[in-house]
């Protein structure tokens, strides 16, 4: 017989509190986000225009990032480094994890978007006087964001979910403190259906605020 008596004032008690983690995780997602992009970038880059050692430490990485569990990335982080003496802390162990998964997939999302653009843009934009890094950054470079738009809002939006592995390593964001408050008044029911809402506005918040990004940016 159903007999569970639902108990919301604690959750309203400490929902500052909840908010707060909130915003770190959105904090750290969006860190991790930026971290990828440019190391994403530069690995893309690397596997499309060199050979040799580097070729193959930006080949392992994404093969690394892609196919392996983002949870086994982020002990790695926290307890692999330990056996060579170096410890980070919970922050750091999220942030480095996130940004190596995202630096992975979005070199390969970045990879594919330079080969989209045609050879003779490039071409073209060398006989006009440009040098190389002048083509890539202003012509080259901008056409590729356009085409990997949407797959980097889907990265953000995992970014901000996969961030709640946080909570194993001991990192005190949104699922990290709704699992110590819930933990210390037994409300397991009322504080994670509260985190699974304020996960859900996080989302759509990031969702609508890159549909209209992308109306500006994209509009002609």
């Amino acid at each position: 017989m159903f007999d569970y008596n639902f108990h919301w004032r604690p959750v309203l008690k400490n929902l500052p509190d909840l908010i707060d983690a909130a915003l770190l995780t959105l904090q750290v997602a969006i860190l991790a986000m930026l971290i990828g992009i440019i190391i994403g970038l530069c690995l893309a880059l690397i596997r499309l225009h060199m050979k040799g050692s580097l070729y193959w430490f930006a080949t392992t990485w994404v093969e690394l990032a892609r196919n392996t569990p983002a949870l086994f990335q982020l002990f790695f982080f926290g307890f692999g480094l330990g056996a060579f003496g170096l410890h980070l802390s919970p922050y750091l162990i999220v942030l480095t994890a996130l940004s190596f998964n995202c630096a992975g997939y979005l070199a390969e999302n970045f990879r594919g978007g330079f080969l989209a653009i045609p050879d003779t843009q490039m071409r073209s934009a060398r006989s006009l006087g440009m040098t190389a890094w002048q083509a890539y950054t202003r012509i080259v470079i901008p056409q590729v964001f356009r085409i990997v738009y949407y797959p980097i809002t889907n990265q953000i939006v995992w970014c901000v979910l996969m961030s709640s592995l946080g909570m194993l390593v001991g990192f005190r964001e949104l699922s990290g403190e709704t699992q110590f408050f819930a933990s210390r008044t037994f409300r397991i029911f009322e504080y994670f259906a509260a985190t699974a809402v304020i996960y859900y506005v996080i989302v759509k918040i990031i969702l609508a605020a890159s549909r209209l990004l992308a109306a500006r940016l994209f509009r002609y």
